[in-house]
């Protein structure tokens, strides 16, 4: 019988998608942001819940498209300070056998070749449980940071086309099986075996021998959160796994279908695996799990869900009136997460203030609210209903609602034969085929 796949998604960073969570009486982030400790302690709980990885959501920059937005960032504590999270990964690998890393790094200011290195060691070093969410960087901040020029939203794609091309290349010149460690010929890599990239593009050039070899899982697997038009051929051409930002069940499952319709227009067969996020809130009844989620948004500024949607979508949402629609918007920020912003609400586009206040929240996400029995069946129900292979969970706080959602939730679909109750493989992509 088919499982449902699980992803834990977490930020490096005072607080992962709810605005505001480091002021809750019971998180701990904030406070353990610095600590290996702490981020142990979330990895041997994520593992225990049989999920298939961490999901390691990140930007680079501050968000500055809203007038003020990087203080107010910076005063809330939204998403910032912002670390790097590779850094995180040996750290809690040391502390689990099975558990997948999925971490972002954009195409934009790490040349093909370094990424492949970063990703590469990371990937062996941990024996095949590193996946790369491959981003185009759409937040204007991040290539003013880098000092490079933004290109337009298709073109971003045409380069990273380019950039996918060279990794390709630089993995498949070093097999592992080069390494032949003969002590008696004094051999230890059949330079043979070893080819060297050739590479020149309309964007990037490589011109290297590769210096990492492949990892037991062969290379990193690929997630990918392409949503708009160029960004889901990107996406079905090059991803694993697609990770997707749709509010209701219908979106979720139009979006499985284009997913499926845009593979089948490339020729390929093994179309990606998708995962939608969502932000459950568990209470012991519904009427508990309705009032924390009340309680858990009144806390929200409604400037920290403006600027981290303006952010998003590259347009100050500060000049709007709050209270009309937000509709008749261009971008060439994010085209996709702005579509399915438009399409949270049935039957009419949101006002501003409603997609602020659900951004600040849950990062456009799908919110499910009611008992854990609630909570597992509508887990199912949007699995069934939308087609997806998974769900990337957002906690609200941390790591309360991690624990919540691994003891109490989990243990439902176990006993439904809807999880697995434990690991076929030691890697990431094994995992990921159970």
């Amino acid at each position: 019988m088919p499982h449902i796949h699980f992803n834990q998604i977490l930020v490096f960073s005072p607080i992962t998608h709810m605005q505001m969570a480091w002021a809750q009486p019971d998180d701990e982030q904030a406070q353990g942001l610095t600590s290996p400790a702490y981020w142990q302690k979330l990895a041997k709980i994520i593992e225990s819940a049989c999920f298939d990885g961490v999901f390691f959501a990140d930007t680079m920059s501050v968000p500055d498209d809203l007038a003020d937005g990087a203080r107010v960032a910076m005063q809330l504590g939204a998403q910032y300070p912002r670390q790097d999270p590779f850094a995180l990964i040996p750290i809690m690998a040391a502390v689990t056998r099975y558990l997948g890393f999925g971490v972002t790094l954009s195409t934009a200011g790490t040349p093909p070749f370094l990424a492949v290195r970063r990703l590469g060691t990371l990937d062996n070093l941990t024996g095949g449980r590193v996946a790369w969410n491959v981003v185009t960087s759409h937040v204007g901040g991040d290539f003013r940071a880098l000092g490079l020029t933004q290109l337009g939203h298709d073109e971003r794609y045409d380069q990273a086309d380019e950039y996918m091309e060279i990794c390709y290349r630089l993995w498949d010149a070093f097999p592992r099986d080069a390494i032949v460690a003969d002590r008696g010929k004094k051999i230890f890599v059949d330079a043979d075996r070893v080819n060297k990239v050739e590479y020149e593009g309309k964007y990037l050039k490589c011109h290297a021998y590769p210096v990492t070899m492949c990892s037991p899982q062969g290379r990193p697997l690929i997630f990918q959160a392409g949503q708009s038009g160029r960004g889901m051929h990107f996406a079905t051409t090059h991803a694993d796994a697609i990770y997707a930002l749709q509010p209701r069940i219908e979106s979720m499952a139009r979006f499985v279908k284009n997913i499926r319709a845009a593979s089948h227009d490339i020729g390929k067969t093994n179309e990606p695996k998708v995962f939608f996020g969502i932000q459950p809130v568990i209470g012991g009844t519904e009427a508990e799990a309705l009032q924390r989620r009340q309680e858990l948004a009144d806390a929200i500024p409604i400037e920290a869900g403006l600027n981290r949607l303006s952010g998003m979508i590259g347009i100050d949402l500060g000049k709007y009136d709050l209270d009309l629609p937000l509709e008749n918007i261009e971008t060439n920020a994010s085209r996709g997460l702005l579509a399915a912003t438009l399409d949270s609400i049935e039957g009419r586009a949101p006002t501003v203030r409603e997609a602020a206040l659900h951004w600040g929240m849950s990062y456009g996400m799908a919110q499910m609210v009611g008992t854990p029995e609630q909570i597992a069946t509508k887990i199912e129900n949007y699995w069934r209903e939308s087609g997806c292979y998974g769900f990337n969970i957002s906690p609200t706080v941390s790591p309360t609602s991690i624990i919540d959602f691994a003891e109490q939730v989990v243990p439902i679909l176990q006993k439904r034969g809807l999880m697995r109750t434990e690991y076929a493989d030691t890697t990431f992509r094994g995992n990921l085929s159970q």
